[in-house]
């Protein structure tokens, strides 16, 4: 397996921690975020994970020198000059990857009970494979009923975007992402014509009428986003719990 973690984000919901360092060294249950899913990509078998840096690139890579990168093969997509966003992260970390292994993009302040290492076996011939549930939010993303991505929608301002013209919401399913994900090398070639900087999100409503990319709705989903300070008290029970 090979796997990305997004860690470059500013973390401006966890200030004023992430005044002086970057949101993945942020601690739970006495250990970094990112120390935490590290060792949740190693158990599920990944042996290189490349991490995207930004908000103090240097602590992120001094803090994985200083632990040997955790035994395994970890590569650094430095976007120091330029925060490049979700899609735009991975444009620029394509060539850090082999080409031929499908890829497993998790957020560094995910902490979740998705079994990565079934995730990506059952990843298959699909374009990506998104882990979604059916839990509430303002924004969800459509699919058809075989799980196949039609569009997204904000229930809030009932704006609809979708590259199908006759799509009717009432006839898809509703799900939230889980900012866990799985994409084939193949969609690397499709990002060429896309910004530097762009959203993965975005890429795959431009391309999902081109590409099969499929929903993996986990019924019992159990996820929390450690992205604000209130949520960090929350944290370390989850992770006991989990």
């Amino acid at each position: 397996m090979q796997a990305m973690i997004f860690a470059a984000g500013l973390g401006t919901r966890l200030k004023p921690l992430t005044d002086t360092m970057p949101k993945a060294l942020v601690r739970v249950g006495g250990k970094p975020l990112i120390e935490r899913v590290i060792e949740k990509l190693k158990d599920a078998g990944a042996d290189r994970i490349v991490v995207n840096v930004h908000h103090f690139a240097s602590q992120i890579v001094g803090y994985l020198k200083d632990n040997d990168n955790f035994g395994t093969d970890i590569r650094v997509s430095d976007e120091t000059d330029k925060l490049l966003d979700t899609g735009g992260g991975i444009k620029k970390a394509a060539p850090l990857f082999d080409s031929d292994k499908p890829v497993l993009i998790h957020n560094v302040d995910i902490l979740s009970n998705v079994d990565l290492a079934h995730l990506y076996a059952m990843h298959g011939d699909s374009a990506a494979t998104l882990v979604v549930s059916s839990r509430k939010t303002k924004r969800y993303l459509l699919f058809d009923d075989d799980m196949r991505l039609k569009g997204w929608t904000n229930i809030e301002t009932g704006e609809v975007r979708s590259p199908y013209p006759d799509l009717n919401v009432a006839d898809c399913r509703m799900l939230a992402f889980s900012g866990i994900h799985v994409i084939s090398p193949s969609m690397f070639g499709l990002m060429d014509e896309f910004p530097d900087k762009f959203g993965i999100i975005d890429f795959y409503l431009k391309v999902c009428d081109k590409v099969v990319i499929k929903g993996y709705d986990k019924t019992d989903l159990r996820l929390m986003d450690v992205g604000k300070l209130d949520t960090l008290a929350e944290a370390e029970n989850f992770i006991n719990q989990l």
